[in-house]
């Protein structure tokens, strides 16, 4: 910590010591918040980053706290610990002012950067074609497969109620399902031409194969005639991923995530979207702008003359 700014942490400490007892470990934690602070002034002051005749805690603006946010959030700091440090760094500057140590407070109306919301795997129009191409054959667990890959591209379902479809949801004939999504919430879903074709000759041929004269409820069952599980059709993804030659990574989800993604850059609304995906927020759906935002900056940059 600088030497201008150590007397001042230190009566600060013990203010809040007279104030409020403080245990000796949150005593430390203020301490060293506030020297990071410091030392990052000192720094940046050196460098001539930070336009200012002396740096100190007293003299720190309201630039150079964000400034110091975004480079932790740069360095990689958890946005937790970023505001941790605001916590500290708001509680000295409040102090100082109430004291009459400096005139304002820099930390007001300040927000601690968030860490960059991670955009969701998406998969190309190329890959899904791929992917659903590897499920091929007559066999009753080849055509399973390949109608709840295709219903799940063509529709936006969560894995959830992918695998717990009850067959009474199903319309082929309107070309519709109904949904029952979180919250309890009822939602229509359009299925789209290649869909219905896929879970039609599932129905007719592979269905009764696999059921063997044993009632179900479950639109998609395995050999032993029960629902199929989460953990059955993750698997099932992960080996036609591997078949087309696509990341391993690749998940159940990756194909909602497709769904949203394509149909966004074919032009649907953000609303529209929204109720296909069963949103209840549509800050939620929102994130599926950067995906094709991200997605169009590259093509450009592949394809434009001056990209």
């Amino acid at each position: 910590m600088a030497d201008v700014d150590a007397p001042w942490v230190e009566r600060f400490l013990q203010q809040l010591w007279l104030q409020e007892g403080l245990a000796n470990a949150t005593q430390q934690a203020y301490r060293r918040d506030l020297a990071f602070l410091s030392q990052w002034l000192q720094q940046q002051h050196g460098q001539q980053a930070i336009q200012q005749t002396e740096a100190s805690l007293l003299s720190c603006d309201r630039a150079s706290l964000h400034a110091m946010l975004e480079a932790r959030v740069q360095q990689g700091y958890h946005h937790r610990s970023n505001a941790r440090l605001l916590s500290s760094l708001r509680r000295f500057f409040r102090q100082a002012r109430e004291l009459g140590w400096r005139a304002e407070d820099p930390t007001a109306l300040l927000e601690s950067p968030r860490a960059a919301r991670p955009l969701p795997n998406s998969l190309s129009e190329s890959d899904v074609e791929q992917l659903l191409a590897a499920a091929t054959g007559d066999e009753a667990l080849s055509l399973r497969d390949r109608a709840m890959l295709e219903l799940m591209y063509a529709s936006g379902l969560r894995v959830s109620e992918l695998v717990g479809l009850p067959l009474g949801q199903l319309s082929l004939r309107q070309g519709v399902l109904r949904v029952i999504g979180k919250g309890n919430k009822e939602r229509l879903v359009p299925m789209g031409e290649e869909a219905v074709a896929w879970l039609t000759r599932y129905l007719d041929q592979a269905r009764p194969e696999l059921l063997e004269g044993q009632p179900a409820e479950a639109v998609f069952v395995s050999r032993r005639g029960a629902a199929l599980t989460r953990q059955a059709f993750w698997y099932r993804i992960k080996h036609y991923a591997k078949l087309a030659g696509l990341r391993s990574s690749l998940s159940p989800h990756s194909l909602r995530h497709a769904f949203a993604t394509h149909l966004l850059n074919h032009g649907a609304d953000l609303r529209s979207l929204q109720l296909l995906l069963g949103h209840s927020d549509l800050g939620t759906t929102q994130i599926y702008t950067f995906v094709a935002r991200e997605r169009l900056k590259a093509l450009h940059e592949r394809h434009h003359p001056r990209g």
